[in-house]
């Protein structure tokens, strides 16, 4: 193990967030340099258990005991190497993953847990300065071909494990830039896309060819896609949003999340001097309460909205974990971010009843009411409806599974009762040849979902196209969080 006192005299500590008055004035990461020593230190608190839960927390299977022993040994370059081993893109889940290998973690029984995701991201962020990351080109080509349908994470992983063994990989992207929701939909306070770009140009390297804007299911159809390659991995994530059928939904200043948040990437990215939909002086009412909304509320408040305030259907969660969801699970408690360090208002156990016209067809309110648990789901306070004002709305309430016409449709993809694309634990669809990674089979998950499925839809593909495989797969298809 690393420091056998180290959970016993060192406290958890995270690298400080820049002043909220700084931070908002930019779009640059939230989180302030943190020393290597200081991290060792972390590290060190890592008891090496004989069983570490944290690795049932994570589907990748991080080796997080091993890395951690390396990184407070001050051996960074082993380090980097045991990371790699079961995670293309650490530098993706150390700055977007929630972290469930740290709610597994067994010091998080009694104490706070090891700061799993800093040491994370701290490796892999060392190892590209210090030039460790590299190209890893195949040393022979199989001359078989595989579409990638998807350049999300899931696509990205399953690509990059794909080329490594030997196959040509095309990467397919309806978007003018390659990245999926990593490019366009996550905010740059919480990943700039220099951490992106430098992965795609060592993707490039190991010979993954990307085509943006490229939409499979118009500019190619999924039956000519089948007969162009050997095999073909859907990818394309879980980008079917979920609405709110309320009246006044049609009035201009409600727009759905993913409307919003890929406008202020394009900002950031040059394509625009300012967004179409900038908040400035606004009054913006986010409706959803989760990771999305956040990146809303932060956004909004970047572009100087007058104010936001985001509502949540559900009650307000406990600060501790509940009883019902014991260690080591994954609970529901009140979870601050830097977003919502930076200002706004949280509203919860709310629902939007209507949109108020302001008499030209423009947002002007909207009303809400308080809900109480009923029947398994929710209903409405009597006496309880108020309006609030609202010139914008973004709706970040979740996604229903994959969009189902085009690619899904041409390739006669069934679904299940979720909307998710059915498969087998070897992620294989129906169809011969077509694999389902990602989002779009599991429905709406985290990042470390999607890169295990990746990795382990890569080994699938690779044992259909010549009979064996030494390509990992962390999990099946079938496999499910720790929660209760």
């Amino acid at each position: 193990m690393a420091d056998p006192r180290g959970f016993l005299t060192t406290g958890r500590e995270l690298p400080s967030r820049r002043p909220v008055d700084v931070r908002i004035q930019d779009w640059r990461e939230v989180y302030e340099p943190f020393a290597g020593d200081r991290l060792e230190k972390q590290a060190g608190r890592c008891m090496d258990c004989g069983i570490p839960f944290c690795h049932n927390g994570c589907p990748l299977g991080n080796l997080i005991p091993e890395w951690n022993h390396l990184v407070w040994r001050q051996d960074w370059q082993d380090a980097i190497e045991r990371l790699h081993a079961t995670n293309n893109f650490p530098e993706f889940t150390g700055r977007l993953c929630p972290a469930p290998c740290e709610t597994a973690c067994v010091l998080g029984i009694n104490q706070d847990p090891v700061t799993i995701k800093q040491v994370e991201v701290s490796i892999i962020d060392r190892a590209w300065d210090e030039g460790w990351v590299t190209p890893r080109p195949p040393v022979r080509l199989t001359g078989k071909t595989v579409a990638v349908v998807g350049s999300g994470p899931a696509g990205l992983a399953a690509a990059q494990q794909l080329a490594r063994a030997g196959h040509t990989v095309a990467v397919f992207e309806r978007a003018d830039r390659i990245g999926g929701l990593l490019r366009y939909g996550i905010p740059e306070f919480k990943m700039e896309k220099r951490f992106l770009d430098r992965r795609l140009a060592q993707m490039e390297a190991e010979g993954v060819k990307f085509r943006p804007g490229v939409e499979i299911g118009i500019d190619v159809t999924g039956e000519d896609l089948r007969h162009r390659y050997d095999a073909v991995v859907v990818a394309v994530g879980a980008t079917a949003w979920r609405d709110l059928p309320v009246p006044g939904r049609e009035l201009t200043g409600v727009y759905q999340a993913m409307e919003y948040l890929p406008l202020a990437n394009r900002v950031q990215e040059g394509d625009l001097d300012a967004s179409p939909i900038d908040v400035r002086g606004g009054h913006v009412v986010i409706i959803g309460g989760g990771d999305t909304g956040a990146d809303c509320l932060g956004t909004a408040l970047r572009q100087g909205a007058a104010s936001v305030t985001q509502l949540e259907i559900l009650p307000t969660p406990p600060t501790t974990r509940p009883v019902t969801q014991p260690w080591p699970t994954y609970p529901m408690v009140y979870r601050v971010s830097s977003a919502h360090e930076e200002g706004g208002e949280r509203v919860f156990a709310v629902s939007t009843q209507r949109f108020i016209d302001d008499g030209s067809g423009r947002l002007a309110a909207l009303e809400l009411v308080e809900v109480e648990a009923h029947e398994g789901g929710f209903r409405p306070v009597a006496g309880t409806e108020r309006q609030i004002p609202a010139v914008y709305v973004p709706l970040a309430m979740g996604f229903v599974g994959p969009e189902k016409t085009g690619l899904v449709e041409q390739l006669g993809l069934p679904v299940d009762g979720r909307g998710n694309i059915v498969r087998g634990a070897d992620y294989a669809s129906p169809v011969p040849g077509v694999f389902v990674a990602g989002d779009a089979g599991r429905g709406q998950s985290l990042i470390v979902w999607a890169i295990a499925e990746g990795r382990a839809a890569a080994a699938s593909v690779d044992a259909y196209l010549t009979g064996g495989t030494n390509l990992p797969a962390p999990i099946p298809a079938t496999a499910r969080p720790l929660v209760v």
